[in-house]
């Protein structure tokens, strides 16, 4: 059990090197979207997720593989590029640490069996909590939830949804997280469009459909959108009160969903439980 528990984390952690890397290159790929010349075509190459090599991204010097053990690295090197001295963000280190204690966490409050289904469903979890990270992180830092990493987290929780209705041969495995991916949808979408954008960014609604078919259900659904909006009072009501841009603060609300969502999925079945509970007694 420790051993699998100190295997995952530092999974967790070696992911999570992976989500840095992912949105800086993803993000100065988006900055070069448009350019033809050759400098702008063999900056992409360079950027490539799947190709392209580690690299400063102040100095844009090819990291060693000393320069690339997650967390260590950072500490070893006082936060700074061996190569050019330049400062290396405290994003690196936090979000390395970060997603390895949810990769433990889920590991360890997971609602479901590590056999069959179960386990298919956690791998497949893993590789959504890598991509909340990612989406999380990008959308602090530019108020963007890319679509290069909704709709492919999209398709693979359609495709969680198929396999696991044909693995348990129950339709409602099948229509309630179309029901509940629906319900947040919609109500997303209706916000959108009555503020023209003003609550709630298109980002948002997209990503709202994904994680109403990681609820799974339609009251899940009412518990992802109940925590997003509570977390995000809880975290916007003190920046307003000491930020002077009032009501017009801009804050991403994309974090809050997301936290929400894998809140809901590892816990939300024993906190309906005893919500009825409470209401029986």
């Amino acid at each position: 059990m420790v051993m699998i528990i100190i295997l995952i984390g530092v999974l967790g952690v070696i992911f999570g090197s992976f989500v840095n890397a992912l949105v800086w290159r993803l993000h100065e790929r988006e900055k070069l979207a448009g350019r033809k010349s050759k400098q702008a075509i063999q900056r992409r190459k360079e950027l490539s997720i799947m190709r392209g090599r580690s690299m400063c991204t102040h100095c844009n010097h090819e990291l060693a593989p000393r320069d690339l053990v997650p967390v260590l690295s950072w500490v070893m090197l006082h936060g700074k590029c061996r190569y050019c001295r330049s400062v290396v963000s405290w994003q690196y280190p936090i979000v390395e640490l970060l997603t390895g204690v949810i990769f433990v966490v889920s590991y360890i409050a997971w609602p479901l069996s590590f056999s069959g289904v179960g386990l298919f469903q956690f791998v497949l979890w893993l590789a959504f909590l890598v991509g909340f990270m990612a989406l999380a992180i990008y959308d602090i830092r530019w108020f963007l939830l890319p679509d290069r990493i909704v709709l492919p987290l999209t398709l693979l929780a359609v495709l969680q949804v198929v396999v696991t209705a044909i693995w348990q041969r129950n339709f409602n495995s099948f229509w309630e997280p179309i029901v509940a991916a629906v319900i947040i949808f919609g109500l997303f979408w209706i916000l959108f469009q009555v503020s023209k954008g003003a609550w709630i960014g298109g980002g948002d609604v997209k990503l709202a459909g994904l994680l109403g078919l990681l609820a799974a259900t339609s009251l899940k659904a009412f518990l992802v959108i109940f925590f997003a909006s509570l977390i995000g009072t809880l975290v916007s009501i003190p920046l307003l009160l000491r930020g002077k841009q009032g009501l017009k603060l801009h804050v991403p609300f994309g974090p809050y969903l997301l936290t929400a969502t894998v809140t809901v999925v590892l816990y939300g079945t024993p906190m309906i439980r005893w919500y009825q509970n409470l209401l029986l007694h």
